[in-house]
């Protein structure tokens, strides 16, 4: 048995642009003539720097450069303050009980062993008027895998209540976003396979699926004429928990218009891969769950003892994981109105390497202090991604607006009051580089584009921050540019 090598491509560049918000906030930003508390801290610009609980060594070698420099320099210490954001409370799911990386969702599993290397089909049509003939000639089902499964068979249902095919039907099982096939059944009045529980099947090629892997099957009837299906009532079998198929309702995203309609045009039967290991994971989950409850005692204590040493920490109220990142920048700005005054305000990641001494000298030499203003490298017509760690779920269009690169922007104080003001009815997409060009489209701010926040992991002599970094490299970044004025290298002897 062989393992399939799975590569998620970018989805196609798309053009629309929509506004989607849980509950349409007021349009325009606060007056920027409003007086604000003189008893609060004012920093020209207040710097936050949206960091993982656990990024420690990042925090720390921040610490010891561009920040440090700040906090020392006789002048800039005055005019930027500094706060890292991190999410008050870990997720309480060890990361091998979880759906994926990105989120905290329990790695639900009920039944799933179904007897060594027994066939799970899921659907049956134990009654035959549960068909009906539709008028789609492409069909599609989604489904995602939580454990390991090999696929044994594919199939297509019976036309109505006759035990035959009446046409040709060809199904497809695919990676999400890619053209080739992994597997291929096709079906005909001369070769229909072997009926079961109303459906017509033949064996496949077997192949792993491992978790993790999004699939879609497609039914297409090469006759161009309708299909049948099953009414979308029908109960699924997802092996207990080892797959996660999606509804096949209408008007859902995600939107595959684009291999088929939604709905279901037959089935396929597969097997548990390693159900040893299956049962193991499950029979150890206790145990992980009260060591990792252990652990994040731990990781509190000493987050809190890392914000009494350094004071430069801001806790908000949110699961640290990287779908929670919207939220946590909204709680920052809610914090960031109420607990400081200031004139702009700079977002950026725990590991990215800022030029502050470039960007400070840009806000002197162009006068960046005006209102409505937004400062970032703006990515355009930027694809909306349907699967993978960017997999967005509840954004409808097939592009964003425009957004800045997440290693570095700075936007004005009345932007920053807005959003907070707002924070209750902004809805959070699945990235908050994404989630703030959506929210700012309410605005329509002045955009300063400026390449020199880099969007990728590169290093020029002229930019403003490059993400993606170690903790190691930051320092070495820094030391470069302290050097020789160059943080990409300097000349032999410095």
């Amino acid at each position: 048995m062989r393992r399939l090598a799975l590569i998620l491509l970018p989805c196609a560049v798309a053009v629309l642009v929509h506004l989607w918000l849980a509950q349409r906030p007021s349009s325009t930003p606060p007056d920027s003539s409003t007086h604000s508390d003189e008893s609060l801290p004012f920093y020209e610009v207040l710097v936050g720097v949206l960091s993982a609980r656990h990024h420690y060594e990042l925090r720390q070698a921040i610490r010891e450069t561009w920040l440090g420099y700040l906090r020392d320099h006789p002048l800039f210490q005055h005019r930027v303050g500094v706060k890292f954001i991190v999410g008050e409370h870990g997720c309480l799911i060890p990361e091998e009980d979880r759906e994926d990386p990105y989120s905290c969702s329990l790695l639900n599993f009920t039944e799933p062993v179904a007897g060594r290397d027994a066939e799970i089909e899921i659907v049956r049509v134990p009654d035959p008027s549960m068909l009906a003939s539709s008028d789609a000639s492409a069909i599609a089902l989604d489904f995602k895998v939580l454990h390991p499964v090999v696929i044994t068979r594919l199939g297509v249902f019976s036309s109505g209540t006759q035990s035959e095919l009446q046409s040709n039907v060809t199904v497809k099982l695919l990676q999400l976003d890619q053209e080739e096939a992994v597997v291929t059944a096709r079906f005909s009045a001369i070769s229909t396979g072997t009926l079961v529980s109303g459906l017509w099947y033949k064996p496949v090629e077997q192949f792993i699926l491992p978790k993790g892997f999004e699939g879609t099957l497609v039914w297409e009837n090469m006759a161009s004429t309708g299909l049948t299906i099953v009414n979308s009532s029908v109960q699924l079998n997802d092996g207990g928990g080892v797959l996660k198929i999606s509804s096949i309702a209408e008007g859902i995203l995600p939107h595959r218009s684009a291999r088929g309609f939604p709905g279901l045009a037959g089935g396929f039967t597969f097997t548990i891969y390693d159900e040893d290991g299956l049962s193991g994971l499950l029979w150890g989950r206790p145990a992980r769950m009260e060591h990792h409850a252990s652990m994040l005692r731990q990781e509190d204590a000493a987050l809190q003892q890392e914000s009494l040493r350094h004071g430069d920490m801001v806790f908000v109220d949110v699961v640290d994981t990287y779908r929670n990142v919207p939220s946590k920048l909204l709680q920052f700005y809610k914090w960031s109105v109420g607990n400081a005054d200031f004139n702009l305000l700079l977002k950026t990641d725990d590991d990215c390497y800022i030029d502050v001494d470039s960007v400070l000298m840009k806000i002197d030499h162009k006068g960046l202090k005006r209102s409505n203003f937004w400062w970032g490298n703006f990515r355009q017509s930027w694809a909306v991604d349907r699967i993978g760690k960017w997999q967005e779920l509840e954004y409808a269009s097939p592009a964003y607006p425009a957004f800045a690169c997440g290693s570095g922007y700075v936007v004005s104080r009345d932007l920053v009051q807005w959003l907070a003001s707002n924070a209750d009815q902004l809805k959070a997409y699945q990235g908050e580089d994404v989630s703030m060009g959506i929210w700012m489209a309410a605005v329509g701010p002045h955009k300063y584009q400026d390449p020199g926040w880099l969007c990728e992991k590169e290093c020029y002599l002229d930019m403003l921050s490059s993400p993606q970094h170690t903790a190691e490299e930051l320092h070495i970044l820094w030391d470069r540019k302290r050097a020789c004025q160059d943080p990409c290298g300097c000349p032999w002897g410095h």
